[in-house]
């Protein structure tokens, strides 16, 4: 199913010029396909311009504020992309609940107004409005921009996280009674939004596996990969303890010495200071240019996602683990109500036990046939099915209304 022809705003908490992925970027590209999109950059607010007046991007908004560079531009076709003029007011280290509510209510209020100003340019009529997580900012703007459809996208547990914590869990769901349509990236969320609306429907996640792809062996492993000797259980992303058991790795590696463990990624304070680095099987390779990713991937025998269960982690959609099994690797992750989608192709432990088995397991175990299974599956989530399934509870909720 696809959504043709409408005029869709965009609002998250991501700009445009971010340096990292976006989920919210790749479904603006989808969308706009089909249809006129407008994609809204967070405001800037007041201490944040303040505190990083000379980064350049900053300055580029500041540019943008005082006419001298124009606040709408265009990305491609039918995309393009709003710098808010407005400065809205830092609020959320205030502690009362009323006092931050009044303010929140104005800052949407500006924010709003720029985006009215936006569309009125534009032409847009009878907008669909999607928003990305913004759930401060996102709270009054079907009141002030009163959209024909009003969805709301969570693909991460943010109400968790200390900066949204502190109010996000009290207006959160607000924003979820009001929004028309909640769409999900896991079954977890799921399960979270339906207690503030019954329409809350499973969307899956998007993911640009082209880049990773050796089914004609071409791809050549990087040299770092010849000084190691014996099986490569290895790791691509960040090495954040936020997100990975750095006890877990440990564990790995003193329990099987003969394994190698590979991790790929920039890494954090616990983890440049943790006693991973003085064991002689456990090999930091840094940071890695996105498009030379799969080539390390293509190094390991048994790919790995020894993510730490919290309140932050228990129901993310890992990309990387599409990334794994589009390579055609055996896959050892945590598991999770959100993992429960790969279990068929995935092997899922709770323990540091059950890792170090399944790594075993998953070692003898694969096969060409298991391969071609793991390509295939990881190559049906791409950004056209996820978005054909936002366009189906876009469309559904529509109906509902005439």
């Amino acid at each position: 199913m696809t959504v043709t022809g409408k005029d869709i705003v965009i609002v998250g908490i991501q700009p445009w010029d971010i340096k990292i992925g976006s989920n919210c970027k790749n479904i603006a590209v989808e969308f706009a396909k089909y249809n006129r999109v407008l994609y809204v950059n967070p405001p800037l607010d007041r201490i944040t311009r303040y505190r990083q007046k000379y980064k350049p991007s900053i300055q580029k908004r500041i540019h943008i504020s005082r006419g001298h560079l124009p606040d709408i531009q265009k990305i491609e076709s039918n995309l393009w992309n709003l710098y808010p003029k407005s400065v809205i007011e830092s609020i959320n280290w205030i502690n009362s609940h009323q006092i931050f509510k009044l303010l929140n209510r104005r800052n949407a209020k500006l924010f709003s107004e720029n985006i009215t100003d936006a569309i009125n340019r534009l032409g847009f009529k009878n907008i669909l409005l999607f928003n990305d997580s913004s759930m401060f900012l996102g709270l009054h703007l079907k009141e002030f921009l009163q959209p024909e459809l009003y969805t709301y996208y969570i693909r991460d547990n943010l109400v968790k996280e200390p900066y949204w914590k502190k109010h996000g869990e009290r207006l959160e769901p607000v924003l979820m009674e009001n929004a028309d349509v909640i769409v999900n990236n896991s079954e977890y969320y799921v399960d979270y939004s339906s207690k503030y609306n019954k329409n809350s429907i499973m969307v899956g996640q998007g993911c640009d596996v082209s880049m990773f792809s050796d089914e004609d062996n071409s791809m050549a492993i990087p040299e770092e990969f010849n000084t190691i000797q014996g099986p490569v259980i290895g790791y691509v992303g960040s090495l954040t303890t936020l997100r990975l058991d750095i006890d877990l790795l440990e564990f790995i590696a003193v329990k099987r010495s003969d394994w190698n463990i590979v991790l790929v990624g920039p890494e954090d304070e616990a983890f440049r200071y943790s006693n991973l680095h003085e064991l002689k099987n456990v090999h930091f390779l840094g940071y890695k240019p996105a498009d030379q990713l799969a080539s390390y991937i293509k190094g390991f025998h048994v790919a790995i996602n020894p993510q730490v269960v919290n309140e932050i982690t228990i129901g993310n959609y890992p990309r990387k683990i599409d990334e794994y099994l589009a390579m055609g690797k055996p896959v050892v992750a945590t598991e999770t109500k959100a993992m429960q989608m790969f279990k068929d192709y995935v092997y899922l432990g709770e323990t540091k036990e059950d890792y170090v088995s399944l790594i075993d397991k998953a070692l003898t175990e694969h096969s060409k046939t298991k391969a071609k299974a793991q390509i295939k599956f990881a190559n049906q989530h791409t950004w056209k099915n996820s978005v054909n399934h936002i366009y189906a509870a876009m469309e559904s909720t529509l109906k509902q209304f005439h």
